[in-house]
């Protein structure tokens, strides 16, 4: 096994970084076990002759920064030459070579081929409720559309189509539509962490994939009229987890005032994750899917995810 040696900075590059502004992310390094995560990753170190291979670690740590800050590939590849915080996390020196946005764009696709990031979100997920940091009050599901990387196919030519895993939905209340993915979500309330990711075709309604976003710790389930099924509720209430779904009318009955009452407290709970959406969207940059195909793009979203998390976490015990 070949692999390089990185990361032995000096002093004066550690007393740089700390005037660098680089709390945040310091804290980040400090709260996580990376060996439980680098165990994950042990199956993608390179064997064999030629030029050594960058530890897993430090590439999928890079990863990380590329979804905080919104970044390309080459972008995070200058950034990571150009900031000494960028390089004190993923640990390179200022004499290490920095891995080209080819490498990084191959190891994403490895780590989504393997299906290694939801083995890595669960084990981050795992470490954050270890520490305490997840409170279990309860789940607030909702959902998220991303735009497709590809131009929109026109209308009747959808065979056009560049991504063909990539669909249209007209957005309720909106006018227009969207055209790509849908990031299904359950966050953990009172703490704002995602414990639970699902990205499916934009066409795809919020209810299908909710019970898988359900971990069954939970005290109590909050989610919209989308999600307002009979038998939700009653496998909820099988697990002891309350269902706090907004109710919605019947094709023969109007919603009485009391349970009209009951979905504004309800609106009022579950409102929280709109903020997990809008950082996403406005200070992670993902307005947008950067890949083809939905493999491609539930990855990108699972490391927004582990990224968003990660700071959430580290602002949580400052």
């Amino acid at each position: 096994m070949s692999v390089k040696s990185t990361g032995q900075l000096g002093f004066g590059e550690l007393a740089a970084a700390r005037r660098g502004g680089v709390r945040a992310l310091d804290r980040v390094s400090a709260l996580v076990d990376w060996s439980g995560l680098e165990r994950q990753l042990a199956s993608l170190r390179e064997e064999g002759p030629g030029r050594p291979g960058y530890r897993p670690l430090l590439l999928f740590k890079a990863l990380l920064l590329q979804a905080w800050y919104g970044l390309s590939d080459a972008e995070l590849e200058f950034r990571l030459g150009d900031s000494l915080a960028f390089g004190r996390f993923v640990g390179l020196s200022l004499e290490d070579e920095v891995p080209d946005h080819t490498t990084l764009c191959r190891f994403r696709n490895r780590l989504v081929s393997a299906q290694l990031l939801e083995r890595l979100f669960g084990e981050l997920d795992r470490q954050l409720e270890a520490s305490g940091l997840i409170l279990k009050q309860g789940a607030l599901l909702d959902a998220t559309l991303i735009e497709a990387a590809t131009s929109r196919p026109r209308k009747g030519k959808e065979a056009e189509a560049r991504d063909p895993d990539a669909a249209f939905v007209k957005r309720q209340g909106k006018v227009g539509s969207t055209y790509g993915y849908k990031a299904h979500v359950g966050v953990d309330q009172g703490s704002g962490l995602v414990r639970a990711v699902i990205t499916t075709p934009a066409n795809v309604n919020d209810t299908t994939p909710a019970d898988a976003l359900i971990r069954g710790d939970e005290a109590a389930v909050y989610g919209d009229k989308a999600y307002d099924t009979h038998a939700r509720r009653a496998r909820l209430k099988s697990l002891g987890v309350k269902p706090r779904l907004m109710r919605r009318p019947s094709q023969y009955h109007a919603l009485t005032r009391r349970q009209q009452h009951y979905n504004t407290l309800i609106a009022r709970r579950r409102a929280a994750v709109e903020t997990t959406f809008a950082t996403w969207k406005r200070r992670m940059g993902l307005t947008r899917a950067r890949y083809i195909g939905l493999a491609k793009v539930a990855g990108q979203i699972l490391l927004t995810a582990m990224a968003f998390n990660l700071r959430r976490a580290a602002a949580m015990t400052a």
